[in-house]
């Protein structure tokens, strides 16, 4: 009994703290344990792909520990890590730097889903913490099994370079977490507020604010269709390269093995760098190419290939040696179509913010498109969508080439910084010019063909006469927008006029705005911080301009030439009673009696001019 109370003595500094560990980070064990599971199916994923291709070799040359080395290696492989191939015939060992595209999928799929799914299983009232606590626990438990998977692998034949593991999978395992908690939390703008926030006031003024959001936002959208239209058009040009060296990809495909096995391996090879393929041909189209090899340069002008390459089904691809033709050069369209995709999707969002809730009515006199891009800001946003797709280029071709050797496989697929430049100059020079154009031709559209300018467009008052825009009463808004704002905004003298100059017999109705109303100034877009202040300014001037927006019923009679006693001292004394008792609103303690109107007099009788 006494040892019994002694190890629970022991123990109860240990308990204690697991209890405060547990109460400080809820969900860590189970995040910790989620990044271990993820990393356990890819890494078993790619064990049991191996062991069967081992299982179902006629001719295996190692034993089951060396199929588990393979199996170790391509899981790091995948993540963007270099390996390191001893057996080679030289006996210098050579790197394997081309990472499978298709095989990168499956981490970041597994280490995003583990993150989300463990902010999901998260205790209740502890968002903040058990976000933490969930990327931190996914991260450190995939690491862990990547480590002692990293090990394993190194002694194989086919073993990671240390300082290519040691920086690819924390970084991929680190973004794939962070993409997965952001998801789980609904995409939440604040997250990346907080950290554009930090950046230079000149560059956070062009990324923080609900306009610079909406253009942003543009931009990352018509880059990625950029991306897609770039990589899904060099899929193309793969695809057809295949089918007209079909003959020499078949001879290449059956020379490399005759097992059925090993037949599956490679076509399972050649799906898995078909996404590398697309970047190739995207680079090809853009005018870099790709290398072969040191000094072996294929592009559309020329196709230099490495003479000793291995026969390879997807090799087949490549242009024959020598100049290249009309043919080649027609791949040119691939990134014309792309930026033409570019400006399309920056026209339409500009187009769309144009006709958006900056809108306040046609006759009232209000600011009128607040929100409309420029001519410039337009341009400006197709640019930077050229800079994203550029970007989202320049890393993918980063990821699709590598090295294969040391001598003259050291440089092989397409360099990322040439492509990425290409892309910018390709994208930048058919988007922008796409985006101005089709703004231009919807404003023009829009408007019956008049000329949008540049700047924020203000609703033209209507005349007092004539009702058409762009005519102005002298000193005033015309009929429409005093009767409109008259209640709200100027307030009613009793029996007289309204606190405004108006003239008894020019005729000339001049109305002044009161020195305690807020008037209805354009803000500056780009400064993101003035838009909730311009917003509720305009829905107050909303909200008291809506009950009046009316015209006084005229009880002239059609036939009378200019016999309207509009100017008559009972008829506007009648006029602003009755605006008087329509603005009036009762206070809920004492409700106000109706109030009677007075009739109206007849009107005079037509004078005969003649």
């Amino acid at each position: 009994m006494t040892v019994v109370i002694q190890m629970t003595a022991r123990r109860s500094p240990l308990s204690s703290l697991l209890t405060r560990l547990r109460d400080r980070s809820p969900g860590l064990a189970a995040s910790l344990l989620g990044g271990a599971v993820a990393a356990g199916l890819g890494l078993g994923s790619f064990a049991v792909l191996v062991m069967v291709l081992w299982i179902s070799s006629p001719y295996p040359d190692s034993g089951p520990g060396g199929a588990l080395h393979v199996a170790a290696a391509l899981w790091l492989l995948a993540h963007g890590a270099e390996l390191v191939r001893t057996d080679t015939l030289s006996g210098v060992p050579a790197p394997v730097g081309v990472t499978p595209l298709l095989l990168l999928a499956l981490p970041v799929w597994l280490v995003h889903r583990a993150a989300r799914d463990a902010v999901d299983a998260g205790e209740e009232g502890a968002e903040e913490t058990s976000g933490w606590a969930a990327w931190s626990g996914v991260v450190l438990g995939y690491l862990g099994v990547g480590t002692a998977a990293a090990l394993y692998a190194s002694g194989g034949e086919l073993r990671p370079a240390w300082a290519w593991t040691a920086v690819c999978v924390p970084l991929l395992v680190t973004a794939a977490a962070g993409a997965g908690v952001w998801t789980a939390y609904g995409h939440p703008r604040e997250a990346v507020d907080e950290v554009l926030i930090h950046l230079p006031a000149g560059v956070r003024r062009l990324v923080l604010g609900p306009v610079a959001r909406a253009r942003s936002a543009t931009a990352a959208r018509a880059a990625l269709a950029g991306v897609t239209v770039l990589t899904g058009g060099g899929a193309l040009l793969l695809g057809a390269s295949l089918a007209w060296h079909g003959d020499l990809a078949r001879a290449s495909f059956l020379h490399l093995t005759e097992g059925l096995s090993g037949r599956f391996a490679v076509l399972l090879l050649c799906a898995s760098l078909v996404p590398n393929g697309a970047v190739w041909g995207a680079s090809y189209s853009l005018g870099p190419g790709f290398l072969l090899g040191t000094g072996h340069v294929v592009w559309p002008l020329s196709s230099a290939p490495a003479p000793l390459l291995p026969p390879f089904p997807l090799l087949a691809a490549v242009p024959d040696a020598g100049d290249g033709g009309w043919l080649n050069w027609a791949v040119g369209v691939v990134p014309v179509v792309a930026g033409v995709t570019v400006g399309w999707f920056v026209g339409a969002g500009g187009a769309e913010a144009r006709g958006g809730s900056g809108t306040h009515g046609a006759d009232t006199g209000t600011v009128r498109e607040a929100a409309a891009w420029t001519r410039g800001r337009t341009a400006g946003t197709a640019g930077l969508a050229a800079l994203l797709c550029a970007v989202g280029v320049g890393v993918l071709a980063a990821l699709a080439g590598g090295r294969l050797g040391v001598g003259a496989l050291a440089r092989f697929g397409p360099v990322w910084w040439e492509t990425g430049g290409a892309a910018f100059l390709w994208i930048g020079a058919v988007a922008v010019p796409t985006a101005l154009g089709l703004r231009a031709w919807r404003g023009r559209r829009r408007r019956g063909g008049a000329d949008t300018g540049d700047g924020p467009k203000i609703a033209a008052p209507r005349s007092e006469t004539t009702g058409a825009p762009g005519e102005r009463a002298s000193g005033g808004r015309g009929i429409r927008a005093a009767l409109a704002g008259a209640g709200a905004w100027l307030g009613i003298q009793q029996g007289g006029e309204p606190k405004g100059a108006q003239g008894a017999d020019s005729g000339d109705h001049v109305v002044r705005e009161p020195v305690n109303s807020t008037p209805l100034l354009p803000y500056d877009e780009d400064d993101g911080y003035g838009a909730e202040t311009y917003g509720l300014v305009r829905d107050q001037q909303d909200a008291a301009l809506k009950p009046y927006d009316f015209l006084p019923t005229d009880p002239t009679p059609t036939d009378a030439p200019q016999a309207a006693p509009w100017h008559d001292d009972a008829w506007r004394e009648t006029r602003w009673a009755a605006l008087k008792e329509a603005s009036d609103l009762p206070e809920p303690s004492e409700p106000s009696e109706p109030r009677e109107l007075p009739d109206p007099p007849e009107p005079p009788e037509p004078t005969n001019l003649t």
